[in-house]
């Protein structure tokens, strides 16, 4: 029994070579896949190398003619990218542990679940910054993202001292997290 039509449509469309259906997938999924990467002590290359194996396997999985998804396509892509990492990690001996345990401890479900709400507040933090409006976003940008001192930023953005900018980057924040949490409300 099939998942998703659309999705199964897809493979189908992949197995057959349509650079569309590999775009889409590259599109929708390669992000998740990259923030399990670099989350797990990978780089941006990693991730790329790890999604272009993992489309080896689907494509190879689609052409056999035989491969039903029984799950999202994202679950799956996700499960076969992390066995993937796991394997490549453990040769580098950066991990000790056998893959199956792993495999075992962490349901592969929780994890996407996890990771999908983690991208949407990333989202949803990006568009309350990008409606903060300046200097609020840049004084932010300078304490958080920099980690310039509060003199650093009194100097850099005129206050008189670094109390002042302390006092400004709290009321920065507090409108900050305003933005957020009404559009955490309305989603």
């Amino acid at each position: 029994m099939s998942y998703d039509a659309s999705e199964q449509d897809l493979i189908r469309r992949l197995a057959l070579r349509e650079r569309a259906a590999t775009e889409t997938i590259y599109k929708t999924h390669f992000g998740m896949v990259q923030t399990l990467i670099v989350n797990n002590n990978g780089s941006v290359d990693d991730a790329r190398d790890i999604f272009q194996e993992t489309m080896m396997v689907l494509y190879d999985k689609a052409k056999s003619g035989e491969f039903e998804l029984n799950c999202q396509l994202k679950t799956y892509l996700y499960a076969v990218a992390r066995r993937l990492w796991l394997k490549r990690l453990q040769q580098l001996q950066k991990y000790s542990e056998e893959v199956e345990s792993l495999a075992a401890v962490v349901p592969v479900e929780d994890d996407v679940e996890r990771m999908e709400a983690q991208q949407q507040s990333f989202s949803l933090m990006e568009k309350a910054m990008l409606s903060l409006g300046e200097p609020c976003r840049s004084l932010l940008d300078a304490y958080y993202i920099k980690k310039k001192s509060m003199s650093d930023i009194a100097a850099s953005f005129g206050y008189t001292n670094a109390e002042n900018a302390k006092n400004q980057k709290y009321k920065c924040l507090t409108r900050l997290k305003k933005l957020f949490f009404a559009q955490y409300k309305t989603q």
